[in-house]
């Protein structure tokens, strides 16, 4: 019963992202202008897109500018999500990543000294904010392609290689967060894991028509180095077989990276996005983890923000990935132009 009430669901909810877009287009519905050049980095779909590191990249490439960077992000999966929280003012990170959300505390430890983040679903009063406060003069909106309230200087959107379109449905039957009519409004696209896709020419050939010609960046996703959970591991490797556990949108792009990386996984195990371990998921991870003979456990920089505390019988590591983008110099052209360099 359920499968055959989702399509008229999505046909539903289609319509209704349609015309909420129209109304904005025509200035029904107006969006509010800040003072300071904005960012957007989003997508179309659900689920994993690789977005979060091209968050980091993007905040880097204006810190690099001289930019004072604010990261504006509504910080999906925190206990207070109608609350403000600032998770960082760029010198040093003031919640935790259960305030915060998982994905904001990761940025804000990862960009000490570059970025400040603040979680906060009226991204516009943030920015006020932030402007006073932190004297930002460029903001990086984080999840921002939706946001159609708060306008931006430009518009980045991420595909994801391995499952661009979201199986062409919108939801709840598919992935589609808005019909890919949508793709008009960006300025630009940036390709995510490349690296994990052997022919990319179908997908770099549909971006371009939907977005009307504009640039599609290819980019790939790398290992920056694997850092153990626990102190007393320090300087130590993960040792395979492995057992790979992760809570992210595409958990089989972090299996396939894995692979890609040469470890052996004789266990995969995945949660839904953003899920809250507790000690009895760690505990139930060891023993599927020992049964399936694996000699350490590893998982992502994401999911490992929220595990730090817990005793693993066996290692714990964490991969901590970077972004790569090829033609990168045009891409940082754009986005320094758009923040006023």
């Amino acid at each position: 019963m359920k499968s055959l009430l989702l399509p008229p669901l999505s046909t539903l909810y289609g319509a209704i992202i349609r015309s909420r877009t129209a109304l904005y287009e025509r200035g029904t519905f107006r969006r509010s202008k800040l003072p300071r050049p904005v960012i957007s980095i989003g997508n179309i779909t659900t689920g994993g897109t690789g977005k979060t590191p091209l968050v980091e990249w993007v905040s880097r490439v204006l810190a690099r500018s001289g930019k004072r960077v604010c990261i504006l992000t509504r910080g999906y999966g925190r206990k207070n999500p109608g609350q403000r929280v600032l998770v960082s003012d760029g010198t040093k990170v003031f919640a935790d990543p259960s305030e915060a959300g998982d994905e904001p505390f990761l940025l804000a430890t990862s960009l000490v000294g570059v970025a400040a983040v603040i979680s906060d679903a009226d991204r516009y009063a943030a920015a006020q904010g932030a402007i006073k406060h932190l004297s930002t003069d460029c903001f990086v909106l984080d999840d921002g392609f939706q946001h159609l309230q708060l306008a931006r200087d430009l518009n980045i959107l991420t595909v994801d290689a391995t499952d661009p379109w979201g199986g062409r449905q919108m939801l709840p039957y598919g992935r589609l967060r808005e019909p890919l009519t949508g793709l008009k409004r960006a300025d630009c696209v940036v390709l995510t894991r490349c690296e994990q896709v052997e022919d990319l020419t179908p997908i770099l050939t549909e971006a371009a028509q939907l977005t009307g010609g504009r640039p599609v960046f290819k980019s790939t996703t790398h290992t920056r180095r694997i850092a153990p959970l626990d102190e007393r591991t320090q300087n130590s490797e993960p040792k395979t077989p492995v057992a790979a556990f992760c809570a992210v949108g595409n958990p089989d792009s972090f299996f396939t990276h894995l692979t890609r990386e040469g470890y052996e996984l004789v266990l995969r195990k995945s949660f839904r996005d953003h899920y809250v371990y507790t000690h009895d998921d760690v505990s139930k991870l060891v023993n599927l983890a020992k049964q399936a003979g694996a000699r350490s456990l590893i998982t992502t920089a994401k999911d490992a923000v929220k595990l730090r505390g817990f005793n693993f019988e066996i290692p714990c590591y964490s991969v901590e990935v970077e972004l790569r983008v090829e033609n990168e110099l045009e891409l940082i052209r754009m986005i320094q132009e758009s923040a006023g360099d």
